[in-house]
């Protein structure tokens, strides 16, 4: 593998070349400029250069014109997950063991916001000083960007990666006898078609090991997902994506995630699935899942299983639900909770737990987790048994 620093080198583009072939590009009224504009673009600079110089300086124009510029280099690496940009000359990835700085340079300032509008213009919105936040899902990435004032030392970039990786389950366990049992507990629940939520932190692996999940269902069956950006592509011959969509700088056009799960009910799914539960959609999955969608499934950002509760009542309330009806909606609706972490540049799965309401609140039940690299059995695994075998 190249260093970083090496990479970093690698798309270094004369910034008048590239300003020369935005020019002309422009001078020449193309809509949806490609590849073979460019490509043209540089071959009236070969007159000029010569055409070694230009085949050398090809990649780095490209790079400028139509990906991600000195970035380039990190979102086509495999390894790399993230990038995120804090300045023209502070840049940072990760690679799957941290976050590590990388020599990125951008030539000032006003480069970052450069790249920072033409991706979101890219995605159909806009960022600019009367929006100066925006998110979209272009090139393979989710791209966020926000610009000053308020970020007070610059325009900052977020760029998440997709990776699709052909996972399995064997890859969040270990391969001791118990871990061996906790893999048939899981696969067990998803034949059985139990309904369960995928809990983890940023990074740790939760739309993964959702993917990996699912890729265990039937062939038969119909897997409508449901997502903020497209990220989810589990291994199965019949699955159904739908893609929120954000409104026009006109307010009009919004297509929340709630609205998509609402849809989804109507295409006749087996497994309803929602690929992040971060606000009022959780009201639209629960009722979903307690209305015959079982083997239905998503994500949540929770630091531990004990956190979901929360999380839970929090967004329920976002859809109006008291903390009761969230309750039991949710101990009804939702058979089991698996907790996912990420070990350093592994991910592995920590948890298997329940969920009961306990004077109107709603409790995790634990029923496995991994406490120094050992599986402990606890109160709950008795019921998770009894679900994989259709209890």
């Amino acid at each position: 593998m190249r260093r970083w620093s090496e990479m970093a080198g690698l798309l270094f583009a004369k910034p008048r070349l590239v300003d020369s072939v935005r020019q002309d590009l422009v001078a020449s009224g193309a809509e949806g400029v490609g590849a073979l504009d460019v490509s043209r673009a540089l071959g009236r600079k070969a007159r000029l250069m010569g055409s070694d110089a230009v085949f050398e300086a090809a990649p780095g124009v490209s790079a400028h014109v139509l990906g991600m510029g000195p970035l380039q280099p990190f979102v086509e690496d495999p390894r790399v997950t993230d990038v995120l940009v804090n300045g023209p000359n502070r840049v940072w990835i990760d690679a799957g063991d941290g976050l590590t700085r990388v020599p990125a340079h951008f030539g000032s300032d006003d480069d970052v916001r450069a790249l920072a509008q033409r991706l979101i213009a890219l995605g159909g919105r806009r960022v600019d000083d009367a929006q100066p936040c925006a998110d979209v899902h272009v090139l393979g990435c989710r791209v966020h960007a926000v610009l000053p004032p308020l970020a007070s030392e610059g325009t900052l970039l977020s760029i998440r990666v997709a990776r699709h990786e052909e996972a399995q389950l064997a890859d969040f366990l270990g391969d001791g006898v118990q871990d061996v049992y906790v893999r048939e507990l899981l696969e067990g629940l998803v034949r059985s078609r139990r309904n369960f939520l995928v809990s983890g932190a940023t990074g740790s692996g939760k739309t993964t090991l959702l993917g990996v999940l699912l890729s265990l269902a039937g062939e038969g069956e119909r897997i409508i997902i449901v997502e903020d950006s497209a990220e989810l592509r589990p291994t199965h011959p019949h699955t159904v994506s739908l893609q929120a969509r954000q409104a026009n700088s006109d307010g009009r056009g919004e297509y929340t995630l709630a609205d998509l799960v609402r849809q989804a009910m109507r295409m006749r799914p087996d497994r309803l699935v929602v690929g992040e539960c971060r606000g009022a959609e959780v009201r639209d999955l629960l009722a979903a899942m307690n209305t015959g969608h079982v083997g239905s499934g998503g994500t949540l950002h929770a630091n531990s299983t004990r956190a979901v509760p929360a999380r839970l009542t929090a967004m329920g309330a976002l859809a109006g639900m008291g903390m009761e009806a969230t309750a039991l909606q949710a101990s009804s609706a939702l058979d089991v909770l698996i907790h996912v972490r990420r070990e350093g540049a592994s991910r592995r799965i920590c948890e298997v737990a329940t969920l009961e309401v306990k004077d109107g609140e709603l409790v995790v039940i634990p029923a496995a987790v991994l406490r120094g690299g050992t599986w402990r059995l606890e109160a709950g695994v008795d019921r998770v048994e009894a679900l994989c075998n259709g209890s």
